[in-house]
């Protein structure tokens, strides 16, 4: 079953290795059944020699070179955090080397010890503004991070990076198995988060259309060690589930600097048990039984809830390497290695009893067969890159990337037993080990006049590939079977993606408070050897049918100019205007991946077309030593907005109901809002921190010439123009107090808040606090953060305090109890 295919059996070093060399390739119901309605910090850099290069005067301009002094400085590639006190508040390192227009937020690892209960690294945005990432349980593998005007569907429209690794899943468009690769990140390793909002650097593709987040971590200057326990406890009381979820957290992270080479390596193992992450409905109430739940879905449609879905147990293990080898004192070369290994079991639970026995049954409902299963992943990536950092007229980045699914194998059975609890003893065999994907990027930078010069030219090619495979396989025996089962074949996708890109950018001071920054992103992007197999089968899982098909190539070749304009009318305030154009390609599962996962059925598209995006903001921003305030006016205009949305799908004869997700491309939508966002330290007394964010969005769909959907209930047409883009919340709002009487001790409470959304083209759903609604909520957390010693730190927090229950499709946590302790050496 642990079978390597494509690149899984290649050396480690090998792959990358190989890319380097060819970086120039192109209401609901609970347990009472009625729920209450819801209406871096771093190590500092080694000293520097002085070094004042000589400036230009406006009549003989020269090129300035490193003085010798200069030349023998030491490479210092590890995170800063500017002068200020508080150092989110300084220039996010990526924005300083590219002179990136982006306006950034900013946390570091020492904020995120004292305000968040850190128990996955996704955590630590918890309270970033705008940002939502869709984490529905601790150890969660399918969070996708949301931005201010974009929702939960759209993890390839943001990009996540980890120092040069892309952990970013553009394999997909969704929040399954194309959510980011957080699990690669040991919560101890991190010693930076910045946010770059959108789509305005051409040195990004356009996946950074809703923006960029940059995590990094602690490379040493010296021996440093830390372990920290995490442990969680969740009670949980919804429909007719009612127990106590509990997770153990082991995280640890080491270091050291030694002469020319330093090192860091973490790991991290959880071991979680899950609430309910779906339900399983009927259309009807079972005859001969009792017990469920009568519900109607999010569109009115009746859906009785008769049992969990997905009810699962996860343990994860993760472990990261990260080498730096200063070649010269002006050259590092960097190698990084991740691995990420998941087993994990759901088994559903019931609410059915018969009702002339009592005993437990299924009732024939074949959805319970979808949740229960077997899931193994192993998953490995690799990482190079060389960079320069002189300071001086040249400087370089090449970095290559190589992710491979060694192993994804989930084992289902078929359909459930005619009678009772059981499950047939045939089944399915959905694997994506195989699948793959690799990134390389070349980039330079000219600064003609010197470092700290009027310019800065930097400029850069990128290629990618993503290659999909994706059998299911018939199997005799579900849980004891070979890797190919029968050797049948009940579906198959595969396909690849290819993009090539070169990208230009020039900034430019015009005057020492006036900055022009103008930019251009050349990409041609390909998909090709698309194929799909489906087949129709008996109740039994008996294949009756068979129609295989290859789909047809894709292309298209796009530019993407950029503009961004920064005026500082003081030392104290900043106005920037930003533009750009972006082109989000369709990912190769938008295309081709067709199956059922986890009871949810997703049907691909092979005619996608590009989506083209503009987007425009004004920022207006106040500055103090020790915080600022910001105001953003937005507007985004996209065209072929490529938009999945999940409906429940009823089986007339049988009432069992499938969600089932479906993906198109919507004419044109338009969004547009505004961002207010403020931090200060020291608010009335000393150590007492105020932060927060409130953002509106006012989005709508303009034109879909090829919409032809009805109303479930009223079975007549229904029109999408001028109804609100789905998974774009009209509001959202964050605020938080944090108090730190002294060193020893920090107190934190803060709230979010996310306001109405819809999560179909034509805004039917309007039935919420149901399963398979997208509610809003509003949600309180607290932490108490002690320094006991100098290297012993405790954690007291509680999640969601006044439990809030609501749905974003899937039910999310309650009130969920933190405890951590954490030994520094």
């Amino acid at each position: 079953m642990f079978r390597h295919h494509a690149l899984g059996g290649v050396s480690v070093v090998a792959i990358p290795a190989t890319l380097l060399a060819s970086a120039g390739i192109a209401s609901a119901q609970s347990g009472e059944k009625v729920l209450p309605p819801v209406t871096v910090e771093s190590h500092p850099p080694a000293p520097r020699p002085a070094h004042n290069p000589v400036r230009p005067t406006p009549v003989a301009r020269q090129h300035t070179v490193p003085t010798a002094a200069a030349q023998n400085r030491p490479v210092v590639v590890v995170t800063t955090e500017g002068a200020d006190s508080n150092g989110s508040l300084g220039t996010p390192p990526a924005v300083s080397r590219f002179q990136l227009p982006q306006k950034s937020f900013s946390v570091t690892s020492k904020q995120i010890d004292e305000t968040i209960n850190l128990k996955d690294p996704e955590d630590a945005v918890k309270y970033l503004p705008s940002l939502f990432v869709r984490k529905r349980n601790d150890g969660d593998n399918q969070a996708v991070l949301a931005t201010r005007s974009w929702g939960v569907n759209s993890s390839a429209r943001t990009l996540v990076y980890y120092d040069d690794l892309l952990i970013s899943a553009l394999i997909g468009n969704n929040n399954t198995n194309a959510s980011p690769r957080w699990n690669l990140i040991s919560p101890e390793a991190i010693g930076r988060i910045d946010f770059l909002n959108g789509p305005f650097a051409a040195a990004y593709p356009g996946n950074s259309i809703g923006g960029v987040l940059l995590i990094s971590s602690k490379m040493p200057d010296k021996p440093f060690a830390v372990a920290k326990e995490t442990v969680s406890v969740m009670p949980w009381d919804q429909y007719g589930t009612k127990d106590v979820y509990p997770t153990s957290q082991t995280s640890a992270a080491a270091g050291n600097r030694e002469g020319k080479l330093s090192w860091l390596v973490s790991a991290n193992y959880l071991d979680t048990f899950q609430q309910p992450l779906t339900y399983t409905t009927n259309g009807t109430l079972p005859a001969g039984t009792t017990g469920a739940f009568s519900a109607l879905n999010k569109q009115g449609v009746p859906a009785d809830v008769v049992g969990t879905g997905i009810l699962a147990h996860s343990q994860q293990t993760s472990a990261n390497l990260r080498l730096a080898y200063d070649v010269t004192p002006l050259v590092r070369a960097t190698y990084s290695l991740g691995i990420w290994n998941n087993h994990q079991v759901s088994d559903p639970q019931t609410y059915l009893r018969s009702a002339a026995t009592g005993a437990a049954t299924f009732a024939g409902i074949s959805g319970f067969a979808t949740a229960k299963y077997i899931w193994d992943q192993t998953q490995l990536s690799n990482a190079v890159s060389l960079k320069s950092d002189t300071k001086g007229v040249y400087d370089f980045d090449i970095s290559a990337l190589s992710y491979n699914y060694l192993q994804d194998t989930q084992l289902n059975p078929f359909t459930v037993a005619a009678a009772g609890t059981g499950f047939s003893s045939n089944g399915k065999i959905t694997r994506m080990d195989g699948t793959n994907w690799q990134n390389v990027d070349a980039k330079g930078i000219w600064r003609p006049f010197g470092f700290d010069g009027p310019q800065e030219i930097s400029f850069g090619i990128h290629g990618d590939r993503y290659d999909l495979e994706n059998p299911v396989y018939a199997s005799s025996v579900w849980n004891a079977t070979s890797s190919t089962g029968t050797g049948a074949l009940y579906s198959s996708g595969s396909g690849e993606t290819r993009t090539g890109a070169l990208w230009l950018q020039d900034a430019w001071k015009l005057t020492p408070d006036l900055k022009l920054t103008l930019g251009g992103r050349l990409e041609s992007w390909q998909a090709l050897d698309g194929f799909n197999l489906n087949t129709t089968a008996t109740s039994a899982g008996v294949i009756t049918s068979t129609a295989a098909i290859n789909q047809p190539g894709l292309s298209s070749t796009n530019f993407s100019p950029k503009a961004s304009v920064s005026f500082d009318p003081n030392k104290d305030w900043n106005i920037t205007a930003n533009f750009g154009e972006a082109y989000r390609y369709p990912t190769v599962t938008e295309l081709y991946q067709n199956l059922t996962v986890g009871g949810v059925a997703t049907f691909a598209n092979p005619f996608l077309k590009p989506e083209q995006d503009f987007t425009g903001e004004l920022n207006i921003e106040r500055k103090w030593v020790d915080g600022r305030v910001r105001l953003t006016l937005f507007s985004e205009r996209t065209n072929d907005a490529i938009i999945s949305q999940t409906n429940l799908v009823t089986n007339p004869a049988t009432g069992a109901q499938t969600p089932t997700t479906v993906v198109s491309n919507v004419d044109a939508i338009r969004m547009q809002g505004v961002e207010l966002s403020a931090e200060k330290d020291n608010v009335f007394v000393t150590g007492l921190q105020l932060f927060g964010s409130v953002t509106h969005v006012d989005s709508k769909i303009l034109a879909d010439a090829s919409w032809a959907g009805t109303n479930p209930l009223t079975g007549l047409p229904t029109t999408v123009v001028g109804k609100h883009v789905p998974y774009v919340p009209d509001w959202r709002a964050k605020v938080g107090v944090t108090y730190r009487p002294n060193e020893s001790w920090a107190y934190t409470v803060a709230a979010r808040y996310s306001g109405k959304q819809y999560s179909t083209l034509d805004n039917t759903d309007v039935i919420s606090h149901v399963y398979g609604a997208f509610d809003n909520f509003f949600v309180v957390d607290m932490k108490i953060h002690y320094n006991a010693t100098k290297n012993f730190a405790f954690d007291f927090g509680i999640d969601n305090i006044f439990n809030e229950q609501y749905f974003l499709f899937h039910p999310f946590p309650g009130r969920t109890f933190v405890l951590a302790g954490k030994y520094t050496f």
